[in-house]
C-alpha cells in the first residue's frame, strides 16, 4: 500500500529535510525541525504525489487517503492532548500549501479549522476568553468562504464594517464577544444566501473542502504565472499540511511574528524581524496593525517607539535567538521563520531558505564561507549568476515613489532616466548638447546603433528577449524595456501613447530593465559597488573555473567595460557596428553605389584608417589577450539610406543621380536577409571588402605590438561558411594581406584564421573545415534560427504558446536547444577534433552569457565563451558553478 502521509510533532517524524520532492518544502522543514527537538505543533503532511494522484484521476483521492488522514490526525490529536470535533476540548487545525519551491502568497491556506457553533464554546473554555473566540470563529469563516467555497471576502469586510459603524466604532479591536458573535450569524447567513446552503459544520467535511480547495489552488492563474515566471514545472504538485493550531490571539502572553536569522535585503548578520502580541500571523503581514521589532537594535535602527520583543518578552526572545542560530547552523543557510507564542510557549511553525535580495544573497554567501559554515565552493553555488545583473547596472532607488505607466519585457537590467526621442538622429543630437535621453523606438534596426549609444535606455514596442534591441542594448550594458505593446508610438507627432496618456518628446520617463516597467518623471538610482565581498566571490570563481571568458565589443568602451569585468579577451568583435559612424557610413555607402572595383577601392581606401585605429584602440586595452575579429557580415543595404536627404548625400558623394541610388536601395533590398547576399558570401563576391579590414587589423597589430612591446593576439574568424572551398578563398585573402604588412613594416606576428560556425552544414562538414581553420566559433544566434528555422526577432508571439505546450521548454534564443543546435555544436566539436587536435572553440552569441548554455559548454569542452561586457561576471560565475557541478556529478 501507497504511503500518501506523514506525521511530525513531539520530537519525531517520518519525513526529512532531503524529502522536500515528496513532503513539499514546508512538509519537509516542520519534519526537521521536529526531528531535531524544536518545538513544532503536530501534524501531518499529505503528499505531492497525492497532487499529481488528484489532476490525473479527475480530482479523485486515492482509495488509501482518508485513513490513513483519520490514523494521522489520531496521532496529533494525542500529541496536542485535544480531540478534533470535540464540543469540550477540540483540536484546531490549519490547512496550508507547501510547494517544494517555496510559492509565498500563490496558493491556499485555511486557519482555525474545525470551529463550528458547538466547538466554539469549548475554545472559550480552553481559553477562558469569549472575545478571542468568537473572533477566531469569524476568522474561519471568512477565509474557508472565500479560499473553500468561492465566496468573495468583500461580502464579510462589509458586513464588518457596517457592525463597526452601527456601534460607532473605528478599530476591529473594539469590538467585543457579543459583537463577534453577532457578526458569526451575519457571516453564516451571508454563506446562505450566496451559496443557498449553510455553512458545513462538520470538521471533517470543513477539512476535506480545505485540503481540496489547497490542491485545486496548484491550477490557478496566479500560482500558474508564478511557475512560468521562476521555471517550476507543473508536474510537481502541492503537498498539503494539516497543523494543529496554536494562537496567538490569547491574551497578552501570546504573540506571533516572522523572523529572518539575517537581514534579507542587506545579508548583515544580524536577527531581523517582526512580531505583534496578542495576534494571528495574518495580522503581522495584512498591515492591519504596526508590527514591532524583534531586536532593540532594529527599533533603534528604523525609530521606532513600540517596544521590542527583546524587551517585552526577553526569556522567549532569547530562546528564539538560539533557535535562530540552531536553525541557521543545521541548515547552513539564511532562514524565514514563522513563530507563535501561545500561553507563553514558543512554537514554530515553519522554517525555510529565506528570499533575499542579490546584494544580501552575495554577502551571505560569502560571509558563511568565512565564518567556515560553509565552503567557498558552496558559497560560489549558492548564487544565481542572473542575480549578478541587478549588482552590475545602476538599480532603482527603493525608497524613491514611482509612477509606473507602462511595461514590458525586462529586455536588458539596469534603470536610467531621460527625455524621450523617438528617432537615433534625435538621440545623437540631444546627446551632443549634453542632454541624456531615452530611445523610443516601435523596433530597431543596425542604423539605430549610433542613437542607441547615445541613449541612456531604451524602450521598444515590438521584439522579445533576443530582440535586436535586446541583445545590442545588453552588449552596450543599456537598460532596455522591449516589446512594450501597450504603448502605441507616432513618429510624425513624436509622442507615444498608453491609454489616454501621452507622452511627448522631450518629456522625462526612467525605464527599469530588470523589472520591465516605464514611469512617468526621473526617479533617482543607486550606482553599483563592485568590491568587498563581490570581489572575493569572483577571485573564488576564477579559481574554480575552466572555462575561459571572452566578451563581444567593437568599441573601446565595451572593451574597458569588459576589462574592468574580467573579460580574458575579445571573442567577437563585430566590424559592422563599427561602420555607422556618420563620419564613415558615407564611406560605406560610396563603396556600395560604386560601379566597379577602382570604385569600391577608393571608397575603402578611406575607411581604412577608421578600422586601423579601431583595432588599435582594442588591441591596446587588451593587453595582449586574444582578439576575435569578425569580418563584415551584414547584408549591404542594411547600410543603405532610407530617407530622401540621406539618398541625396550618397547621391552627391558619389557623383551620380538620385533615381540611381533609388534603384540600388531597391536592388538590394533582401525579401530574407538572413539567408541572402552576407558574410562570406558578400567576401567572394567582393574580396577587396575583407582585404581592406584584413590589412587593418594587421596594420594596427604591429604598430600596436612596437609601440607597446607586448604580443598581440589577433584572431581573424569568417563569417558564415557552409563549405571549406569558401574558407580557402578568404583565408588566402587574410594570409596576403598579413604578408603584405609583414613585409612592409618588417614585424612578423602570430595570428590565427578561423571561422564562425552558424550553419547546420557547417558543423556536420566541421571535420573538413577544420584542416583550413585554426579555431571555431560558433554563432548560435544564427545557428539557432538557421536549425529551427525561426526568427529571432519574429518568433516571440508563438514561442511562448510553444513554451506553454511543451514544446520548447525555453526560449531557445535565451538558452541553447541542446536536443537540436546543441547537437550540432556537439558534432562540430567532435569532428573539428579529429582533424585538429586542440582546435579552439567557443560561443559568442546570445547563449555565452547564459548559465545553462555555460553549464552545456563545459560539458562538450569547449575552451571559452563570449558575452556581452555586462554579462562577463555572470559567465565566470556559471563557468565556475558548471565544473563545480561536473565534479559533484562525476562527470569530470
Amino acid at each position: 500500500m501507497s504511503k500518501w502521509v506523514y506525521t511530525f510533532g513531539d520530537g519525531k517524524a517520518e519525513g526529512r529535510a532531503d524529502m522536500k520532492n515528496l513532503l513539499g518544502g514546508k512538509g519537509a522543514n516542520l519534519a526537521e525541525m521536529s526531528n531535531i527537538g524544536i518545538p513544532v505543533p503536530a501534524g501531518f503532511t499529505i503528499t505531492t504525489e497525492v497532487c499529481t494522484y488528484y489532476y490525473a484521476n479527475g480530482n479523485q483521492y486515492p482509495a488509501e487517503l482518508m485513513d490513513q488522514v483519520r490514523t494521522a490526525l489520531a496521532d496529533v490529536e494525542g500529541i496536542m492532548g485535544a480531540k478534533f470535533g470535540d464540543a469540550g476540548n477540540p483540536l484546531l487545525v490549519s490547512v496550508r500549501s507547501g510547494a517544494r519551491a517555496s510559492m509565498p502568497g500563490m496558493m491556499d491556506t485555511v486557519l482555525n479549522l474545525g470551529l463550528n457553533d458547538q466547538t466554539v464554546e469549548g475554545l472559550i473554555a480552553q481559553s477562558g476568553d469569549a472575545r478571542f473566540a468568537y473572533d477566531s470563529y469569524r476568522r474561519f469563516i471568512q477565509m474557508y468562504s472565500d479560499v473553500v467555497l468561492e465566496i468573495d471576502h468583500h461580502h464579510f469586510e462589509d458586513l464588518l464594517e457596517d457592525l463597526k459603524a452601527d456601534r460607532g466604532y473605528n478599530l476591529d479591536t473594539e469590538l467585543g464577544a457579543d459583537d463577534w458573535k453577532e457578526l458569526v450569524g451575519k457571516y453564516k447567513a451571508k454563506v446562505a444566501e450566496q451559496l443557498g446552503r449553510p455553512f458545513p459544520e462538520d470538521p471533517t467535511e470543513q477539512m476535506w473542502g480545505a485540503v481540496g480547495a489547497v490542491f485545486g489552488s496548484w491550477m490557478n492563474q496566479r500560482a500558474i504565472t508564478y511557475r512560468r515566471l521562476h521555471d517550476i514545472p507543473e508536474s510537481w504538485g502541492t503537498a498539503v499540511n494539516v497543523q494543529a493550531m496554536v494562537f496567538g490571539n490569547m491574551g497578552d502572553d501570546c504573540a506571533t511574528g516572522v523572523a529572518f536569522t539575517r537581514d534579507p535585503s542587506t545579508g548583515e548578520n544580524t536577527f531581523y524581524g517582526e512580531y505583534l502580541v496578542n495576534a494571528q500571523g495574518e495580522d503581522v503581514v495584512a498591515g492591519i496593525r504596526t508590527p514591532q521589532h524583534l531586536t532593540i537594535e532594529g527599533k533603534t535602527r528604523n525609530e521606532s517607539d513600540l517596544p521590542a520583543m527583546e524587551e517585552v518578552m526577553p526569556g522567549l526572545f532569547a530562546e528564539l535567538d538560539a533557535i535562530r542560530h540552531r536553525l541557521e547552523a543545521h541548515y547552513k543557510d539564511m532562514q524565514d521563520m514563522e513563530f507563535t507564542i501561545q500561553g507563553g510557549k514558543l512554537w514554530m511553525l515553519q522554517t525555510r531558505n529565506g528570499k533575499r535580495t542579490s546584494a544580501a544573497s552575495l554577502k551571505i554567501a560569502v560571509d558563511m564561507a568565512n565564518e567556515g559554515l560553509i565552503d567557498k565552493k558552496e558559497a560560489i553555488m549558492r548564487i544565481d549568476p542572473m542575480q549578478l545583473d541587478q549588482l552590475l547596472h545602476p538599480t532603482l532607488d527603493p525608497k524613491a515613489p514611482r509612477d509606473v505607466i507602462a511595461s514590458g519585457l525586462p529586455a536588458s537590467p539596469g534603470a536610467a532616466s531621460g527625455k524621450v526621442v523617438f528617432s537615433a538622429e534625435d538621440a545623437e543630437d540631444w546627446a551632443k548638447r549634453g542632454e541624456k535621453v531615452i530611445l523610443a523606438r516601435i523596433e530597431t534596426s543596425p542604423e539605430d546603433i549610433g542613437g542607441m549609444h547615445v541613449a541612456q535606455g531604451i524602450i521598444t514596442t515590438r521584439g522579445g528577449m533576443t530582440s535586436h534591441a535586446a541583445v545590442v542594448a545588453r552588449g552596450m550594458g543599456r537598460p532596455c524595456v522591449a516589446g512594450a505593446g501597450m504603448i502605441r508610438i507616432n513618429y510624425a507627432e513624436k509622442l507615444f501613447t498608453i491609454s489616454g496618456l501621452t507622452i511627448k518628446e522631450g518629456d522625462v520617463v526612467t525605464l527599469d530593465g530588470s523589472t520591465g516597467q516605464i514611469m512617468r518623471g526621473e526617479v533617482p538610482t543607486i550606482q553599483p559597488e563592485l568590491t568587498g565581498d563581490f570581489a572575493a566571490l569572483m577571485e573564488w570563481a576564477d579559481a574554480g573555473r575552466r572555462l575561459k571568458v571572452r566578451t563581444n565589443a567593437e568599441t573601446p568602451l565595451d572593451a574597458q567595460t569588459a576589462r574592468k569585468f574580467g573579460a580574458e579577451g575579445i571573442g567577437l568583435c563585430r566590424t559592422e557596428h563599427m561602420f555607422f559612424d556618420p563620419l564613415r557610413i558615407i564611406h560605406m555607402r560610396q563603396m556600395i553605389v560604386a560601379q566597379d572595383e577602382a570604385g569600391r577601392r577608393a571608397a575603402l581606401e578611406k575607411l581604412l584608417p577608421y578600422q586601423r585605429q579601431d583595432f588599435i584602440d582594442l588591441f591596446s586595452i587588451m593587453q595582449g589577450l586574444p582578439v576575435t575579429i569578425r569580418l563584415l557580415d551584414p547584408p549591404l543595404h542594411e547600410f543603405l539610406p532610407h530617407t530622401q536627404d540621406e539618398m541625396q548625400e550618397v547621391a552627391n558623394a558619389a557623383g551620380v543621380e538620385l533615381k540611381t541610388i533609388r534603384t540600388l536601395v531597391a536592388t538590394l533590398s533582401e525579401s530574407n536577409p538572413m539567408l541572402g547576399h552576407r558574410g562570406c558570401r558578400l567576401g567572394i563576391s567582393y574580396p577587396e571588402i575583407y582585404e581592406m579590414q584584413a590589412l587593418a587589423i594587421f596594420q594596427a597589430a604591429v604598430q600596436v605590438s612596437q609601440a607597446s612591446g607586448q604580443t598581440v593576439v589577433p584572431e581573424v574568424m569568417i563569417p558564415l561558411i557552409g563549405t571549406r572551398k569558401e574558407l580557402d578563398l578568404l583565408k588566402a585573402v587574410v594570409d596576403k594581406a598579413a604578408a603584405q604588412v609583414f613585409t612592409e613594416t618588417g614585424t612578423t606576428l602570430s595570428y590565427a584564421v578561423g571561422t564562425m560556425i552558424e550553419l547546420p552544414r557547417a558543423a556536420l562538414r566541421a571535420a573538413e573545415i577544420a584542416e583550413s581553420a585554426e579555431f571555431f566559433s560558433f554563432g548560435t544566434n544564427d545557428l539557432t534560427q538557421t536549425t529551427l528555422g525561426m526568427s529571432r526577432d519574429d518568433s516571440g508571439p508563438f514561442l511562448e504558446t510553444y513554451r506553454l505546450r511543451g514544446i520548447y521548454e525555453k526560449d531557445p534564443f535565451a538558452t541553447i536547444d541542446r536536443d537540436g543546435v546543441g547537437e550540432l555544436v556537439r558534432i562540430a566539436a567532435e569532428r573539428g577534433r579529429s582533424t585538429r587536435a586542440g582546435i579552439k572553440m567557443g560561443i559568442c552569441g546570445e547563449h555565452g552569457g547564459d548559465p545553462a548554455s555555460i553549464a552545456f559548454c563545459e560539458e562538450i569542452g569547449l575552451d571559452y565563451v563570449s558575452c556581452s561586457p555586462y554579462r562577463v561576471p555572470i559567465a565566470r560565475l556559471a563557468a565556475a558553478q558548471a565544473a563545480i557541478g561536473g565534479e559533484i556529478n562525476g562527470t569530470k
